[in-house]
Protein backbone atom coordinates (compact mmCIF):
# COMPACT_ATOMS: atom_id res chain seq x y z
CA UNK A 1 0.00 0.00 0.00
CA UNK A 2 1.28 3.48 -0.83
CA UNK A 3 2.26 5.60 2.17
CA UNK A 4 0.55 8.72 0.79
CA UNK A 5 -2.58 8.48 -1.32
CA UNK A 6 -5.87 10.10 -2.26
CA UNK A 7 -9.20 8.33 -2.23
CA UNK A 8 -12.93 8.52 -1.84
CA UNK A 9 -15.64 6.44 -0.20
CA UNK A 10 -19.04 5.84 -1.80
CA UNK A 11 -21.90 6.62 0.57
CA UNK A 12 -25.06 5.69 -1.25
CA UNK A 13 -25.40 8.38 -3.88
CA UNK A 14 -22.57 10.63 -2.81
CA UNK A 15 -18.87 10.33 -2.01
CA UNK A 16 -16.54 11.40 0.77
CA UNK A 17 -13.04 12.48 -0.27
CA UNK A 18 -10.01 11.68 1.86
CA UNK A 19 -6.25 12.00 1.94
CA UNK A 20 -4.43 9.09 3.58
CA UNK A 21 -0.93 8.82 5.02
CA UNK A 22 0.90 5.79 6.40
CA UNK A 23 0.17 2.11 6.75
CA UNK A 24 0.15 1.59 10.52
CA UNK A 25 -2.27 -0.80 12.18
CA UNK A 26 -3.98 1.95 14.18
CA UNK A 27 -6.26 4.53 12.59
CA UNK A 28 -6.26 8.29 13.15
CA UNK A 29 -9.12 10.26 11.62
CA UNK A 30 -8.51 13.98 11.08
CA UNK A 31 -11.54 16.23 10.67
CA UNK A 32 -10.85 19.78 9.44
CA UNK A 33 -12.82 22.92 10.19
CA UNK A 34 -15.30 25.06 8.31
CA UNK A 35 -12.80 25.87 5.55
CA UNK A 36 -13.54 22.37 4.23
CA UNK A 37 -16.77 23.87 2.95
CA UNK A 38 -14.73 26.02 0.56
CA UNK A 39 -12.16 23.45 -0.62
CA UNK A 40 -12.03 19.71 0.02
CA UNK A 41 -8.93 17.54 0.49
CA UNK A 42 -9.39 15.99 -2.96
CA UNK A 43 -6.01 15.35 -4.60
CA UNK A 44 -4.04 17.07 -1.80
CA UNK A 45 -2.49 14.14 0.07
CA UNK A 46 1.10 15.14 -0.76
CA UNK A 47 0.46 18.68 0.44
CA UNK A 48 -1.19 17.59 3.68
CA UNK A 49 1.00 14.67 4.77
CA UNK A 50 3.99 16.43 6.29
CA UNK A 51 2.74 17.03 9.87
CA UNK A 52 1.87 13.34 10.26
CA UNK A 53 5.16 11.76 9.21
CA UNK A 54 6.15 11.08 12.81
CA UNK A 55 3.29 8.57 13.31
CA UNK A 56 3.11 6.83 9.95
CA UNK A 57 4.65 3.60 11.26
CA UNK A 58 2.02 3.28 13.99
CA UNK A 59 -0.99 4.82 12.27
CA UNK A 60 -2.90 5.01 9.05
CA UNK A 61 -4.07 8.61 9.02
CA UNK A 62 -7.21 9.59 7.13
CA UNK A 63 -8.01 13.27 6.65
CA UNK A 64 -11.62 13.46 5.53
CA UNK A 65 -13.71 16.13 3.89
CA UNK A 66 -17.44 16.23 4.48
CA UNK A 67 -19.40 14.28 1.89
CA UNK A 68 -19.61 15.93 -1.52
CA UNK A 69 -23.38 16.42 -1.58
CA UNK A 70 -24.58 18.12 1.59
CA UNK A 71 -28.36 18.54 1.60
CA UNK A 72 -29.86 21.63 3.18
CA UNK A 73 -30.40 21.07 6.89
CA UNK A 74 -27.61 18.50 7.21
CA UNK A 75 -26.57 18.60 10.87
CA UNK A 76 -23.32 17.97 12.67
CA UNK A 77 -24.69 14.69 14.11
CA UNK A 78 -25.53 13.74 10.51
CA UNK A 79 -21.90 14.47 9.57
CA UNK A 80 -20.69 12.24 12.42
CA UNK A 81 -22.93 9.39 11.26
CA UNK A 82 -21.63 9.77 7.69
CA UNK A 83 -18.09 9.70 9.04
CA UNK A 84 -18.73 6.45 10.89
CA UNK A 85 -20.19 4.92 7.73
CA UNK A 86 -17.15 5.98 5.70
CA UNK A 87 -14.73 4.47 8.19
CA UNK A 88 -16.64 1.19 8.24
CA UNK A 89 -16.45 1.10 4.43
CA UNK A 90 -12.68 1.44 4.73
CA UNK A 91 -12.58 -1.44 7.22
CA UNK A 92 -11.70 0.72 10.23
CA UNK A 93 -13.43 -0.79 13.27
CA UNK A 94 -11.80 1.69 15.68
CA UNK A 95 -10.16 5.07 15.31
CA UNK A 96 -8.67 7.93 17.25
CA UNK A 97 -9.91 11.34 16.18
CA UNK A 98 -8.31 14.75 15.80
CA UNK A 99 -11.06 17.31 15.27
CA UNK A 100 -10.22 20.95 14.58
CA UNK A 101 -12.85 23.70 15.01
CA UNK A 102 -16.03 22.42 13.30
CA UNK A 103 -14.21 19.11 12.87
CA UNK A 104 -14.01 18.99 16.68
CA UNK A 105 -17.78 19.33 16.87
CA UNK A 106 -18.18 16.37 14.53
CA UNK A 107 -15.62 14.46 16.61
CA UNK A 108 -17.62 15.10 19.79
CA UNK A 109 -20.75 13.69 18.17
CA UNK A 110 -18.79 10.72 16.83
CA UNK A 111 -17.24 9.87 20.22
CA UNK A 112 -20.60 10.10 21.99
CA UNK A 113 -22.58 8.30 19.29
CA UNK A 114 -20.04 5.62 18.35
CA UNK A 115 -18.05 4.86 21.52
CA UNK A 116 -17.29 1.34 20.29
CA UNK A 117 -15.38 2.89 17.37
CA UNK A 118 -13.52 5.58 19.32
CA UNK A 119 -10.11 5.01 20.92
CA UNK A 120 -8.83 8.51 21.72
CA UNK A 121 -10.11 11.99 21.08
CA UNK A 122 -8.30 15.28 20.48
CA UNK A 123 -10.47 18.40 20.35
CA UNK A 124 -8.69 21.50 19.08
CA UNK A 125 -10.05 25.07 19.02
CA UNK A 126 -13.64 23.87 19.22
CA UNK A 127 -16.68 24.35 21.44
CA UNK A 128 -19.36 22.21 23.12
CA UNK A 129 -22.12 24.38 21.64
CA UNK A 130 -22.64 27.53 19.65
CA UNK A 131 -22.02 30.55 21.89
CA UNK A 132 -22.35 34.29 21.36
CA UNK A 133 -18.80 34.70 20.03
CA UNK A 134 -19.14 31.80 17.61
CA UNK A 135 -22.64 32.83 16.54
CA UNK A 136 -21.45 36.32 15.69
CA UNK A 137 -18.57 34.99 13.56
CA UNK A 138 -20.60 32.37 11.73
CA UNK A 139 -23.53 34.69 11.05
CA UNK A 140 -21.18 37.28 9.62
CA UNK A 141 -19.43 34.69 7.43
CA UNK A 142 -22.76 33.36 6.17
CA UNK A 143 -23.76 36.87 5.10
CA UNK A 144 -20.42 37.36 3.30
CA UNK A 145 -20.76 34.00 1.51
CA UNK A 146 -24.36 34.70 0.51
CA UNK A 147 -23.30 37.89 -1.25
CA UNK A 148 -20.20 36.21 -2.75
CA UNK A 149 -17.73 38.54 -1.03
CA UNK A 150 -14.77 36.16 -0.87
CA UNK A 151 -12.21 38.79 0.06
CA UNK A 152 -14.27 39.92 3.05
CA UNK A 153 -14.82 36.31 4.12
CA UNK A 154 -11.13 35.42 3.97
CA UNK A 155 -10.01 38.67 5.59
CA UNK A 156 -12.45 38.40 8.47
CA UNK A 157 -11.53 34.75 9.01
CA UNK A 158 -7.85 35.68 9.24
CA UNK A 159 -8.54 38.54 11.63
CA UNK A 160 -10.33 36.13 13.96
CA UNK A 161 -7.75 33.34 13.67
CA UNK A 162 -4.19 34.67 13.91
CA UNK A 163 -2.17 36.38 16.61
CA UNK A 164 -1.32 40.09 16.28
CA UNK A 165 2.28 39.19 15.39
CA UNK A 166 1.22 36.84 12.60
CA UNK A 167 -1.29 39.37 11.27
CA UNK A 168 1.45 41.96 10.79
CA UNK A 169 2.83 39.91 7.91
CA UNK A 170 -0.41 38.22 6.83
CA UNK A 171 -2.22 41.52 6.22
CA UNK A 172 0.15 42.20 3.33
CA UNK A 173 -1.65 39.40 1.45
CA UNK A 174 -5.14 40.80 1.91
CA UNK A 175 -5.28 42.45 -1.56
CA UNK A 176 -4.91 38.96 -3.09
CA UNK A 177 -7.51 37.18 -0.99
CA UNK A 178 -10.43 37.97 -3.25
CA UNK A 179 -8.70 36.30 -6.18
CA UNK A 180 -7.43 33.10 -4.54
CA UNK A 181 -9.47 30.06 -3.60
CA UNK A 182 -12.93 31.38 -4.43
CA UNK A 183 -15.26 28.39 -4.93
CA UNK A 184 -17.70 28.10 -7.80
CA UNK A 185 -20.48 27.84 -5.24
CA UNK A 186 -20.76 28.54 -1.53
CA UNK A 187 -23.48 25.92 -1.07
CA UNK A 188 -21.31 23.43 0.86
CA UNK A 189 -19.85 26.20 3.00
CA UNK A 190 -23.32 27.48 3.86
CA UNK A 191 -24.65 24.05 4.86
CA UNK A 192 -21.62 23.54 7.10
CA UNK A 193 -21.88 27.02 8.60
CA UNK A 194 -25.61 26.78 9.29
CA UNK A 195 -25.05 23.42 10.98
CA UNK A 196 -22.74 25.14 13.49
CA UNK A 197 -25.52 27.55 14.44
CA UNK A 198 -27.64 24.54 15.51
CA UNK A 199 -24.87 22.73 17.37
CA UNK A 200 -25.21 21.84 21.07
CA UNK A 201 -23.53 18.81 22.65
CA UNK A 202 -23.64 19.99 26.27
CA UNK A 203 -26.23 17.42 27.29
CA UNK A 204 -24.26 14.55 25.76
CA UNK A 205 -20.64 15.23 26.63
CA UNK A 206 -20.91 12.90 29.63
CA UNK A 207 -21.27 10.08 27.07
CA UNK A 208 -17.67 10.62 25.94
CA UNK A 209 -15.66 8.10 27.95
CA UNK A 210 -12.50 7.68 25.86
CA UNK A 211 -9.24 9.46 26.80
CA UNK A 212 -9.62 13.05 25.62
CA UNK A 213 -7.22 15.94 25.09
CA UNK A 214 -8.58 19.48 24.70
CA UNK A 215 -6.40 22.16 23.08
CA UNK A 216 -7.43 25.81 23.10
CA UNK A 217 -6.09 29.28 22.46
CA UNK A 218 -5.94 31.96 25.13
CA UNK A 219 -7.16 34.62 22.69
CA UNK A 220 -9.48 32.59 20.45
CA UNK A 221 -12.00 35.08 19.04
CA UNK A 222 -13.72 32.51 16.80
CA UNK A 223 -15.05 29.95 19.30
CA UNK A 224 -14.41 32.10 22.37
CA UNK A 225 -11.84 31.88 25.13
CA UNK A 226 -13.99 29.78 27.47
CA UNK A 227 -14.94 27.00 25.05
CA UNK A 228 -11.92 24.78 25.74
CA UNK A 229 -12.38 25.14 29.51
CA UNK A 230 -16.04 24.15 29.17
CA UNK A 231 -15.16 21.02 27.20
CA UNK A 232 -12.56 20.09 29.80
CA UNK A 233 -15.06 20.52 32.63
CA UNK A 234 -17.80 18.52 30.91
CA UNK A 235 -15.74 15.58 29.58
CA UNK A 236 -14.75 13.45 32.55
CA UNK A 237 -11.03 12.76 32.86
CA UNK A 238 -10.10 15.01 29.94
CA UNK A 239 -6.84 16.93 29.79
CA UNK A 240 -6.52 20.58 28.85
CA UNK A 241 -3.75 22.68 27.38
CA UNK A 242 -4.16 26.37 26.57
CA UNK A 243 -1.72 28.09 24.22
CA UNK A 244 -0.81 31.46 25.67
CA UNK A 245 -1.09 34.41 23.32
CA UNK A 246 -2.55 32.35 20.46
CA UNK A 247 -6.00 32.13 18.98
CA UNK A 248 -7.94 29.95 16.59
CA UNK A 249 -5.02 29.20 14.24
CA UNK A 250 -2.76 27.89 16.99
CA UNK A 251 -2.37 24.60 15.09
CA UNK A 252 -0.51 26.63 12.44
CA UNK A 253 1.32 29.13 14.62
CA UNK A 254 2.48 26.53 17.14
CA UNK A 255 2.50 23.61 14.70
CA UNK A 256 5.59 21.83 16.05
CA UNK A 257 4.35 21.81 19.64
CA UNK A 258 0.75 21.12 18.59
CA UNK A 259 1.53 17.94 16.67
CA UNK A 260 4.15 16.79 19.16
CA UNK A 261 1.59 17.12 21.95
CA UNK A 262 -1.12 15.34 19.95
CA UNK A 263 1.14 12.44 18.97
CA UNK A 264 2.47 12.01 22.50
CA UNK A 265 -1.11 11.73 23.74
CA UNK A 266 -2.06 9.23 21.03
CA UNK A 267 0.98 7.03 21.67
CA UNK A 268 0.71 6.80 25.45
CA UNK A 269 -0.80 3.33 25.46
CA UNK A 270 1.31 1.93 22.61
CA UNK A 271 3.76 -0.61 24.01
Amino acid sequence: MRMIRNGRVDLGGTQMEYAAFGCGSRVLTVLPGLSDGLATVRGKALLLASPYRAVLRDYTVYMFSRQNDLPAGFTIPDMAAAQAAALRKLGAAKTSLLGVSQGGMIAQCFAAGFPEMTERLVLAVTAPAVNDTLRDCISRWIAMAERGDHKALMTDTAEHSYSPEKLKSFRKLYPLLGMIGKPRSYDRFLVNARAILQFDMTARLHEITCPTLVLGGETDSTVGTEAAHQLHEMIAGSRLHIYKGLGHALYEEAADDFYRRVFRFLREDIT
